[in-house]
């Protein structure tokens, strides 16, 4: 019965590949959780099903996956680096610190860990601090209320949504032109959102006014984010076919993190990437140097670069 069992899950793994070639994930993801209810230490069927869960955004599934891989021996680098980022982004630094540090207690010279340590480390060390001032200042509390806690209307809060805002804070740091600058953002829209903040005894773009960065533990940078995105100029990329510009981002070949990053930025094509400064990147939440450094390494290959603001 065993082999019988083992024949089946191998059978179902083969039919998981098949399906990834194919480009049917819904379909991998169905023959990979056959494969495991067949056999529940069919390693690879459970890193491939971790990375399909992982994708999908379903980070509990992908990092239960992605323990069970890691907990026997020899050392899964790559079960390791996708679980140490699921830890980072669910801000669980010290766990993202182990998986880390056992990868390069095999591999000194692992570049992709080495990164991601300093990452790692950066943000614990912030995660710490701004914790603290949470728990002492009653103004930055206020600050970081979600505007989802609000009744809105649902124009006014997929806008704020797709620009990036979640909290106040986020938009003391902007202004009421850079929210009119929004597709289908009116003056019913912002009449709304002045009316929220004023309940609050705030309005729209005091930070800015006032010359202040923004609310410790706010969001990173979203500032004209909205604004940017609707006014972007046309971007000059010589000889580059339409067709090479209208490639999905989703056939560069990326990590999750950074496809994810994207996904949360709306970039859909190569072109819409291709017209994002360095800024904007950095500004997304999670994204750090080493993505950005692998973008641009994806769009050299096409001779191509990120927008850099005139002088």
């Amino acid at each position: 019965m065993a082999a019988i069992n083992e024949r089946a899950a191998e059978e179902y793994f083969r039919r998981g590949i098949d399906s990834e070639k194919e480009g049917n994930h819904e379909k991998g993801v169905e023959f990979y959780e056959r494969s495991l209810n067949e056999n529940p230490d069919h390693e690879q069927a459970a890193f491939h099903l971790a990375v399909l869960y992982d994708r999908r955004a379903e980070d509990a599934k992908a990092i239960e996956l992605y323990e069970r891989i890691c907990t026997s021996p020899p050392v899964h680098i790559n079960a390791l680096m996708n679980l140490a980022i699921l830890y980072e982004d669910n801000n669980h630094y010290e766990e993202a610190h182990r998986c880390l540090e056992a990868i390069l207690k095999t591999d000194p010279n692992h570049e992709r860990a080495r990164l991601y340590m300093k990452d790692v480390e950066s943000a614990r060390s912030q995660f710490y601090d701004e914790d603290a001032e949470k728990r002492g200042d009653k103004r930055d509390a206020v600050l970081n209320i979600p505007i989802t806690d609000f009744e809105l209307s649902v124009r006014s809060r997929n806008c704020l949504k797709k620009m990036n805002i979640k909290s106040l804070g986020d938009l003391l740091r902007t202004s009421e032109q850079e929210l009119l600058s929004y597709k289908n953002f009116g003056e019913t829209s912002l009449n709304e959102i002045k009316s929220l903040l004023a309940s609050k005894g705030l309005r729209l773009g005091q930070n800015v006014e006032d010359g202040k960065g923004g609310a410790p533990g706010a969001s990173p940078s979203v500032m004209g984010l909205g604004g940017l995105v609707a006014r972007r100029p046309t971007v000059v990329v010589g000889n580059i076919a339409p067709e090479l510009l209208a490639k999905p981002v989703a056939d560069l070949e990326l990590s999750v993190r950074s496809r994810k990053a994207l996904q949360r930025l709306n970039i859909q094509s190569i072109g819409e990437l291709a017209s994002r400064t360095e800024d904007e990147l950095l500004g997304c939440k999670n994204f750090g140097q080493t993505s950005l450094n692998e973008i641009k390494q994806q769009l050299g290959t096409f001779g191509m670069g990120l927008r850099k603001l005139e002088d």
